[in-house]
C-alpha cells in the first residue's frame, strides 16, 4: 500500500521484519512443543532460542540463489544456531510456518482495524445523542419525503457500524487458526498433539483439518467483512456529501482555515475527505474477488494464492484502518447547520405533511384510494401556486367535510414525526 494511506503501526505489522519475526516465533513454538513431548531436550530449546536470529538483507542474498523465501530464511537462521540446526524446522513444511505466522500478523492488523472501528462507533453515538430531537428533512429518491431526526440518521449508521464491528470480530476469530500438519495435512512427520501445543503457545487454535494450507474460505470471509465495513463507511460519506451540496447545506465535513478547496475557485469547500472514503471503498471491494479466487487450489495446495495475499491482505487492512480513522475525524469535527435544516423543511410549504394528511383521512373513514386522490390534488394545487398546504387544505371543502380545524393542526405538528425516537434509542441501547 502507498505511504499516503498507511499508518506507522500498520506499516510495522506488515513489514518484512515483522513477517520473519513471526516465522521465527512459530519455529521456536514447534521446538518448544517437541520438548514438551520429550523429543528435544529443554536445554537445546533454550540454546536455540538464545542464538536464533535473522537479517532481512541476508535472506534476500540467499534467496537470489535458492529462489525460495522460506529456505532462505531457514539457512540464515541456521547460520546463527550452528550445530543445533538439525532441530530447526524439524518435521515441518513451509506452509506450516507461513500460514501460522500469517494468522499472527492478521490478528495484529485486525486489532488496529477494530480499534479504529471503535473510534467511529464512539463518534456516531455522540452525534446520535446530541441531535436526537433535531428535526431534518427525510429524503427518498433525493426528493423531500417526511421530516425525521438527524440523530436517527446517526443512530442508523451507529447500528450499521456495530454490526460491522461484530462481523469483523467474528471473521478475526475465523482466521485465528494455525496449521502445523505437514506437507499434505496428514501429520506424516509430526502429530496433532504437537500442533495443538505449538498453537497454544502462540495464542491460536489448531485448524480442525488442513491440507498443506489452511482453507482459504477463512480469508475470504475476513475480506468480505472488511469490504462490507468499507461499504458502510461509504454510505455515511455519501450522506454527508449529499447534505453538503450548496443547495442543501445542512452538514459539512471539517475544513480548516488554511485549506484550499480548488486551485481555480477560491470559494470552494469540497467534501474531499468523504470522496476519498468513497473511492477507497471501491478498491477494498475489488480485493474480495481475488480472495474468492484463492479458495480453489490444486489438490493439497499450489502457490497461486501466495502472491495475491501478499497484496490484498496488507492492503485491505491498511485501507480499512485508514478509512475508519478518516471517518472518525470527519464525524468528530462535523458542522451541523440546524437552522438550514429547519429552512429546508419549509421549502415545500408543508407539502411534506401530505402523508400525515392521508393517514388522518383514512382514520376518519375515507377509503384510502379516495383519500390519496384528494391529498394529491390539494398538494399539487398548493405547490403550483406557491401556497402553504395547510391553507389550501383549510379552504378545500371536500377535505374539510371529513376533518376539523384542530385535526388539520395535528397533521402539521412536526413533533409527530419524532415521537418514537426515545423508543428506537432504547432498542439500540443508546
Amino acid at each position: 500500500m502507498i505511504e499516503r494511506y498507511t499508518s506507522d503501526r500498520m506499516k510495522e505489522v506488515w513489514s518484512r521484519q515483522s513477517r520473519y519475526s513471526h516465522w521465527l516465533e512459530v519455529e521456536l513454538a514447534v521446538i518448544r512443543a517437541w520438548c514438551e513431548l520429550g523429543v528435544v531436550d529443554v536445554g537445546i530449546y533454550d540454546e536455540i532460542k538464545k542464538r536464533a536470529y535473522f537479517e532481512v538483507e541476508r535472506i534476500d542474498e540467499i534467496e537470489k540463489s535458492v529462489n525460495h523465501e522460506v529456505v532462505a530464511f531457514i539457512q540464515n537462521v541456521e547460520e546463527h544456531i550452528g550445530e543445533l540446526s538439525r532441530y530447526f524446522h524439524f518435521g515441518l513444511t513451509s506452509s506450516d510456518i507461513m500460514d501460522t505466522a500469517l494468522a499472527l500478523q492478521l490478528k495484529e492488523a485486525m486489532d488496529l482495524v477494530l480499534s479504529a472501528c471503535e473510534g467511529v462507533l464512539g463518534a456516531l453515538r455522540k452525534l446520535a445523542i446530541k441531535y436526537k430531537k433535531t428535526v431534518v428533512m427525510g429524503r427518498t429518491h433525493g426528493i423531500h419525503a417526511e421530516p425525521t431526526s438527524f440523530g436517527l440518521k446517526m443512530a442508523l449508521f451507529y447500528n450499521d457500524m456495530k454490526c460491522d464491528y461484530d462481523r469483523l470480530r467474528r471473521a478475526t476469530d475465523g482466521i485465528s487458526y494455525g496449521k502445523i500438519s505437514g506437507a499434505v495435512g496428514n501429520y506424516a512427520h509430526i502429530s496433532p498433539k504437537l500442533e495443538g501445543l505449538a498453537c497454544s503457545y502462540l495464542g491460536l487454535k489448531p485448524a480442525p483439518i488442513s491440507s498443506q494450507v489452511v482453507s482459504r474460505e477463512r480469508f475470504a470471509e475476513l475480506m468480505t467483512s472488511m469490504a462490507i465495513t468499507g461499504a458502510t463507511l461509504e454510505k455515511i460519506a455519501v450522506e454527508i456529501r449529499l447534505l453538503q451540496r450548496t443547495e442543501v447545506g445542512e452538514v459539512f465535513e471539517p475544513f480548516y482555515r488554511s485549506q484550499k478547496g480548488s486551485s481555480a475557485m477560491p470559494h470552494k469547500k469540497n467534501p474531499v475527505l468523504c470522496e476519498r472514503v468513497c473511492g477507497l471503498a471501491r478498491l477494498l471491494r475489488s480485493y474480495v474477488l481475488a480472495s474468492f479466487e484463492n479458495i480453489a487450489l490444486w489438490h493439497e495446495r499450489d502457490i497461486s494464492h501466495s502472491s495475491v495475499e501478499r497484496v490484498i491482505l496488507p492492503d485491505s487492512t491498511t485501507l480499512l484502518e485508514y478509512m475508519l480513522g478518516r471517518m472518525a475525524y470527519i464525524l468528530e469535527n462535523i458542522t451541523v447547520d440546524e437552522k438550514r435544516m429547519e429552512e429546508n423543511i419549509l421549502i415545500t410549504k408543508g407539502a411534506v405533511f401530505s402523508g400525515g394528511l392521508l393517514h388522518k383521512l383514512v382514520m376518519k373513514g375515507v377509503p384510502r384510494g379516495e383519500a390519496h386522490n384528494l391529498v394529491q390534488l390539494v398538494s399539487f394545487r398548493a405547490m403550483d401556486v406557491g401556497r402553504e398546504l395547510k391553507e389550501e387544505v383549510l379552504s378545500d371543502g371536500k377535505i374539510m367535510s371529513h376533518l376539523t380545524e384542530d385535526e388539520v393542526e395535528e397533521v402539521f405538528d412536526i413533533s409527530w414525526y419524532i415521537r418514537w425516537v426515545d423508543d428506537i434509542y432504547e432498542r439500540l441501547g443508546i
